[in-house]
């Protein structure tokens, strides 16, 4: 894969992993047509006249609108004779009656390929959209993996940041606004059928989102590598997804309008989506979306908090995978124990977390004591806890929370 800015990121580095496959497991990997380069966005109006589209939904966010990029691809829809149908009443961490009224707006505007431009909320968004308009109800009815059975309409995906990985993913994450979490559906069919990534529209993403937005990249990373669904189809993705990000994310801050570095993170977005999308995740995600879902803050930042101490966590059971997350990050201790190599994983990537910005802990978010025993609880149910490399029980839960605070 071309970086388009003049030079090509090396996908030949290998990086030691002492894990296996088992013999005889079935393995496979979804992935939508991707589509990567700058200026690529024209693409997208291409892919929906091919997928049948006449009238396609754009769903998009307000500052989307501001930036010019809504303005740009509708003109770019137009010009392919298409007519489309412009949505953007949405907030970050798309709550369930937001969801409802797109689909309503679908319905009323007779559309039919849905087109997302934006971030994780958006694109997230968009999927909850698609499997109301196929399967009706309310977008909570379908929390789990494979609770939407009706074949949803075309999705094509042009994605602003640089870390959800949503526009690849089979993950739509919806804010339950009762119950003050996140559900988590999960589907084959959520996956896109077209992700157009041009590295052009991360320039006007806001500091505090790019960071964000790449320390969820960087979770997406690690998480799919511990993961007990990994396979050697996710472990390179995801490694490459480790170094790209802790080698670049600093680089797009300091210099937001350089484009090799923004290609950069396109691709180590890219890389994390389709690690995560087949290994699914672990335990930094389940709290993430709890604390999320209750105090509607940046997925992303949470993440950062969490991350090293969920790192340390799942190390005390088996460090081994982080010998090779560590040697993704050219860190020494790759030659000392598998414990050492896992404690300055954790070490790197909170030293990451405080270069960019986030927080040292969840109280200066606004968790308290109190909430704690609510958001383990949650936290343990949460589809991405089956995957975490170690269980935990309630006690545990709370006691990796507190230790976050």
């Amino acid at each position: 894969m071309h970086a388009g800015v003049g030079r090509s990121v090396d996908l030949s580095v290998s990086y030691p992993s002492t894990r296996t496959t088992a013999p005889g497991r079935l393995v496979k990997f979804h992935a939508p047509e991707i589509v990567f380069g700058i200026g690529s966005m024209v693409e997208a109006a291409h892919a929906v006249l091919r997928l049948g589209g006449s009238r396609p939904m754009l769903v998009t966010d307000p500052g989307l609108i501001d930036a010019g990029w809504a303005t740009e691809l509708q003109d770019q829809l137009r010009e392919q004779g298409l007519t489309p149908v412009v949505w953007s009443a949405l907030t970050p961490n798309p709550k369930d009656h937001e969801i409802a009224a797109g689909h309503d707006a679908y319905r009323e505007g007779e559309c039919d390929v849905l087109v997302a431009l934006g971030g994780g909320s958006v694109i997230d968004a968009t999927k909850g959209i698609a499997v109301l308009a196929a399967n009706g109800g309310n977008i909570l009815d379908y929390e789990g993996v494979d609770q939407a059975t009706s074949p949803i309409p075309p999705l094509v995906m042009v994605p602003s940041t640089s870390g959800t990985g949503a526009d690849v993913s089979q993950f739509c994450i919806v804010t339950d606004t009762k119950r003050g979490t996140k559900i988590t559906i999960i589907g084959r069919a959520l996956v896109p059928d077209v992700t157009v990534i041009d590295p052009r529209l991360l320039t006007t993403m806001p500091e505090w989102l790019n960071a964000a937005t790449g320390l969820d990249a960087l979770t997406h990373g690690i998480e799919a590598f511990v993961s007990l669904a990994h396979n050697p189809l996710t472990d390179h993705h995801a490694l490459r997804a480790v170094g790209l990000v802790t080698d670049t994310l600093v680089r797009t801050i300091e210099e937001p309008m350089e484009m090799e570095s923004r290609a950069v993170m396109a691709q180590a977005s890219l890389e994390a989506g389709l690690a995560f999308t087949n290994a699914i995740l672990g335990a930094a995600h389940a709290m993430s979306h709890q604390v999320g879902g209750l105090l509607d803050l940046p997925h992303g930042v949470i993440n950062g908090i969490l991350l090293p101490h969920v790192i340390r966590f799942n190390a005390t059971d088996d460090a081994t995978p982080f010998v090779a997350i560590a040697a993704a990050l050219g860190l020494e201790e790759r030659r000392g124990t598998p414990a050492e190599a896992a404690l300055a994983v954790a070490d790197r990537v909170e030293r990451l977390a405080r270069e960019v910005g986030v927080p040292k802990g969840l109280g200066q978010l606004g968790v308290r004591e109190a909430d704690l025993s609510r958001l383990a609880e949650f936290a343990l149910r949460d589809a991405c806890m089956s995957t975490n490399p170690r269980t935990a029980t309630q006690e545990q839960m709370v006691a990796l929370f507190r230790t976050a605070l």
